[in-house]
């Protein structure tokens, strides 16, 4: 009995969280069309998630599609099928590994970063002070980062989708023997509408979920610096696990048909 009773403790804590984290992210949606607005805290937060996070998504998306070619390439010359690497290539980074790479380096890089300021402003009492100023935190803390990562998230992952395809033209021209005009025509005869519509809809979900994982667990956070250490790691696994849940759900509407 004891067991069950852990077992049932542990389903209840985790059906509360996820309550929890849903009236947050349902409040968010509210405050979202209602004034006050910040756009200069929207426009910070688009640089610092956008425009900052570009070298790290360039680097990541670049050598991922330099290594799909390798590897479809050593894979298919069992087959005699080297030459759909330009096709795998393109769908592969498009379809899956372009946003799930982007949403996870967002979760790593900016997820941390907004539950690290926000638990340090809440340990501080800047959120109390913006209270007694009259400002409602979330307003002016959450929606402009929630809103920001929304619409700048697929920019970034269309970004990492073009760049991921480079990568993997650079290796099959420079060092697999594959004509450079070829690869290009191949790969824009392959990938169809929905391929790039689904790749740009799961960043801008990817997007939301971070920023919400960060502001969410910054709010939540405890006192003291081992508060905001916690908030800042939950933040990121919460933020990574949900990605790859959500990845799996888009795929199945998109591509289930």
């Amino acid at each position: 009995m004891s067991l069950l009773a852990a077992l049932g403790r542990s389903v209840l804590a985790l059906l509360a969280a996820i309550g929890r984290v849903a009236l947050f992210g349902g409040a968010t949606l509210s405050h979202l069309f209602r004034p006050p607005f910040y756009p200069r805290e929207f426009g910070v937060a688009l640089l610092n998630i956008g425009w900052l996070s570009l070298p790290v998504v360039g680097l990541t998306a670049l050598f991922t599609g330099g290594a799909l070619a390798l590897q479809i390439y050593a894979g298919g010359a069992r087959f005699n099928a080297e030459a759909v690497v330009p096709q795998i290539v393109a769908i592969g980074m498009v379809r899956e590994l372009g946003p799930v790479l982007v949403g996870l380096m967002i979760a790593a890089r900016v997820t941390s970063s907004i539950a690290a300021e926000i638990a340090t402003m809440k340990v501080t009492e800047q959120i109390d002070a913006l209270v007694t100023l009259s400002t409602h935190p979330m307003k002016y803390l959450t929606v402009p980062r929630v809103l920001a990562a929304t619409l700048v998230v697929p920019i970034l992952v269309g970004v990492g989708d073009i760049i991921g395809i480079f990568g993997g033209y650079a290796v099959a021209t420079g060092t697999l023997g594959f004509n450079a005009a070829a690869y290009i025509q191949n790969t824009v005869d392959f990938l169809e509408l929905r391929d790039i519509a689904s790749s740009l809809a799961k960043g801008a979900v990817f997007g939301c979920i971070a920023a919400l994982m960060g502001c969410y667990f910054g709010m939540q956070s405890g006192r003291g610096a081992q508060g905001v250490g916690r908030a800042t790691k939950g933040s990121v696994e919460a933020a990574a696990v949900l990605i790859l849940a959500a990845n799996f759900v888009l795929t199945g509407v998109f591509f289930s048909l």
